[in-house]
Order: structure tokens, then sequence, then C-alpha cells
């Protein structure tokens, strides 16, 4: 019988290599950590993790997230950064009620349902985004890029996700396990070792930057991305602080022109805002959306 399968078109088929065969005979149990020196170099964990590999695993974390993005068409991004403690609007009425009369537990409930407001920004935020790209082809398109895990990185991959678009999550392994929040998509859900390849990965893309109230690793992130912008080592995007009375009160940016620590047009790379459509409506300007 004749067979009828087409031929693989030998210039554009992936195959996977031999070695990959090779990787997959080493025993799946813990004996495949042990020290091995017949072992493939790339097939061994024991060798991988030395302190001397750390060049080689810093080269990894770059490759993997950026291959695997181009796989799936995400070449524009806009990241939203800012506090991992936020909840929704929900979950903080939940813990309103379940507080009942005890005072301390009360202030921390109230607390939540004051900030469960940047939830709900940051949610809405992302639906426009994702909004403004559906139906635009590949290259045109914004993806919601956060850090994955839960608050405002949550609010902001949900919005993207409820408005059924691709969402991008760019976790990070801590002492506390922190897991990707249900809202990333699967594909696109990356966990790195090393902060700095994390930061390069939020850059590399990007085409705006939203931050919200947010605590160290916020306001680490944003300073990374201000002072790439304001070197001139990265392209000048739209840097948008999210909550006005906020960043007033906590950064005094008026008192490091006063000091002469910073030039005036460099209050020009920030913009305050209190609304999701005005956030969006800075990065529609910037690029004449």
């Amino acid at each position: 019988m004749e067979n009828t399968q087409p031929l693989p078109n030998l210039l554009t088929e992936q195959r996977m290599t031999d070695a990959w065969a090779d990787v997959l005979k080493q025993p799946a149990d813990s004996s495949v950590l042990k020290p091995s020196a017949h072992r493939l170099a790339f097939a061994d964990p024991e060798f991988l993790l030395r302190r001397e590999a750390r060049g080689i695993r810093i080269q990894l974390e770059m490759l993997k997230p950026d291959l695997d993005q181009s796989a799936q068409g995400i070449h524009n991004t806009v990241v939203v950064f800012g506090s991992a403690r936020f909840v929704s609007p929900e979950q903080a009425q939940e813990q309103l009620m379940q507080a009942g009369d005890d005072p301390q537990a009360k202030t921390v409930a109230q607390r939540h349902v004051r900030n469960a407001q940047h939830y709900e920004h940051a949610r809405q935020f992302a639906h426009l985004v994702a909004n403004y790209s559906d139906g635009l082809p590949a290259e045109q398109r914004l993806y919601v890029c956060t850090g994955g895990g839960p608050g405002i990185m949550e609010a902001a991959n949900r919005g993207a996700h409820e408005a059924r678009a691709p969402t991008i999550g760019l976790n990070i392994a801590l002492p506390h396990e922190q897991h990707a929040n249900p809202y990333v998509t699967p594909s696109l859900s990356f966990k790195f070792h090393y902060f700095a390849m994390r930061k390069m990965h939020f850059m590399i893309r990007a085409k705006a930057l939203v931050a919200f109230p947010g605590g160290f690793g916020t306001l680490d992130e944003l300073f990374e991305v201000i002072t790439l912008v304001q070197t001139k080592k990265a392209q000048p995007v739209p840097i948008v602080l999210f909550g006005s009375s906020y960043w007033k009160r906590l950064l005094n940016f008026e008192a490091m022109v006063e000091e002469g620590v910073i030039a005036p047009e460099d209050l020009n790379l920030l913009h305050f805002v209190d609304e999701p459509q005005v956030a969006w409506d800075v990065i529609a300007r910037f690029y004449r959306l």
C-alpha cells in the first residue's frame, strides 16, 4: 500500500538532538545527583550546580525565556510592578468580616480593603492593554508582563487573562516558595534563580513600565529601569507611577533636583497617574497609538 504520509520538510523540521536521547538514559532517581565522571556534562546536575558553572547557568537563564517568548510571538510587553501583599477587593472584604471585634485584625483588614483599590486598578489597566492588542498583528501587540506572583502581579495577569490574552510571568525562586499566580499563561510562566537575569528579561521586551505601590522589590525594579533610561542604556519608555499620593509621599524627587543629584529634565521620565485609563493614555500618547 502506498504511503500517503507527507514527507517532513528537512529544511524547517526541528528534530531533537541525539544528545537529548543520552540525557533520557539517565536514571530518574536520586542517584542522578551523585557525582559521575562518565555522565555527559550537560546531563550532570551535580556538575552544573557547582560554583564554577555559574556563568553557564546565567547564560541558560538568559537564553531559555528569550527563545520561548520569541517562539510564541511575544515581542512587546507592558511591565507591571507592585506589591505582592495587596489582595483583591473580594478577599479584603472577607478578611474584614473575619476580623470581627479583634482591633488588631480589624486594623490590618481595613488596610487591605483600602489597598484593594490598587489591585482592582491593576486589573482594569491590564484589561485595557489586552483590549488594545486584540486583533493586531503579533509584532504590534502589547502583552502584560509581571513578576508572576500574588498581589499587583496577580491583578495585572488576571486582567489580561480575563480579556483572553496571553500573559507573562517572570517568577523568582525564593526561600519561601513562591508559585506563579493562576492567571499566567502556562507556556509563558518562567522561573529564575538570578534576580539580575530576571530584571534583564523585564527590560528586553518592555515598551512601558507601570509601577503600583510596593516595597523594596518594587523600588529595586523601578530604579533599575529609571537608571537604564536616564543613562541611555535602554531605549526611552514611559515610566508610569500609579498612585500619585503614595509615590509623592515616599519619594521626594524635587528634593533630588534641589540638591543637584538629578537634572530637572529627569523628572520628565516619570508620569504620575491615578486612573487605569490615564495610565493607558500616557502609553498611547508616547507611541501615538
